[in-house]
């Protein structure tokens, strides 16, 4: 038997997807932060383990908001999600997708996501898995389209 129902987890998902998209939207990554418990685990593989809310709040404020090429992109869309209720888990496939470079081009790479319910809306583990190399040939991609358009493409 789970400790909570599949529509207490989903209802605390919906509620993430908003945060997430407010930070995307604003750079306010605060109600974002705010989903996890105060001693949260977070795996980014590429940058490591964060402990807690205040860290999780610090690595999206300066991978999204300050540092480059974070801070160029523009949503997260959500493809699908999969929720285990009798463990707690939810997996979904999110997109990473980089600002218009100006001509309506789509330049977007995917990562799997796994979350770890806590109760009280909140959610005590993410990971998320991705191949940091199609992300870089994804932002390359996007880098020389950009600079095509504004005529400062490389030779």
């Amino acid at each position: 038997m789970s400790k909570w129902s599949k529509s207490e987890i989903e209802s605390a998902f919906t509620d993430y997807r908003s945060a997430a998209d407010h930070g995307a939207e604003t750079g306010d990554w605060t109600p974002f932060s705010e989903k996890f418990t105060p001693d949260c685990v977070y795996l980014e593989h590429l940058i490591g383990r964060m402990n807690g809310r205040k860290e999780v709040f610090d690595f999206y404020t300066r991978s999204m908001v300050n540092d480059y090429p974070g801070n160029c992109i523009a949503e997260f869309p959500i493809e699908w999600w999969v929720i285990d209720e009798e463990k707690g888990w939810v997996i979904f496939q999110a997109w990473s997708v980089m600002e218009d470079p100006g001509d309506g081009s789509v330049h977007r790479e995917y990562n799997i996501s796994i979350l770890h319910y806590a109760g009280e809306g909140l959610f005590s583990y993410q990971e998320d898995i991705y191949n940091p190399m199609e992300f870089g040939t994804m932002i390359s991609g996007w880098e020389a389209r950009r600079n095509e358009l504004n005529g400062t493409a490389s030779e």
